[in-house]
């Protein structure tokens, strides 16, 4: 049996607000854009740079309820992980470009860390895994 995680929903208020800070700040594609007339929405799908893991599907909120979740989809704590080949090349840009890092550069037994926010203010981790680290062969 194979199976795999392909997306994960982020709650998002706006498609094209989110789609223009994921590509312009973090350089991410988007892969897919399609209206769904039935539903009268879009499904945006987006990904890293060279990414052939999982993806992004920007959904954009349809509820007042799921309004609430915006920017807290994880209660606070770090809820996306992007692992990179160039740790300071990446820092560095998405500094260069306005991002809020809430937690500063460290080295740690897996490699380098530091946590950003998104532009609703999820918390991601900025990852560059050592070559031992039992994931990285996953995701190279």
């Amino acid at each position: 049996m194979k199976q795999e995680i392909i997306h994960i929903a982020l709650v998002v208020k706006d498609y094209d607000e989110a789609i223009n800070f994921y590509t312009k700040k973090l350089h991410f594609t988007v892969l897919e854009d399609t209206y769904q007339p039935e539903q009268d929405k879009r499904w945006v799908v987006i990904a890293p740079p060279n990414s052939r893991g999982i993806t992004l599907l920007l959904a954009k909120v349809s509820k007042p309820i799921q309004e609430e979740f915006i920017g807290n989809q994880s209660g606070g704590r770090v809820f996306l992980f992007l692992n990179t080949d160039d740790f300071w090349r990446d820092y560095n840009n998405m500094v260069s470009k306005g991002i809020e890092f809430v937690r500063e550069p460290k080295e740690a037994e897996y490699g380098w860390v530091a946590v950003f926010k998104d532009l609703y203010g999820n918390l991601w981790d900025l990852l560059q895994l050592n070559n031992n680290h039992p994931i990285a062969n996953r995701i190279t």
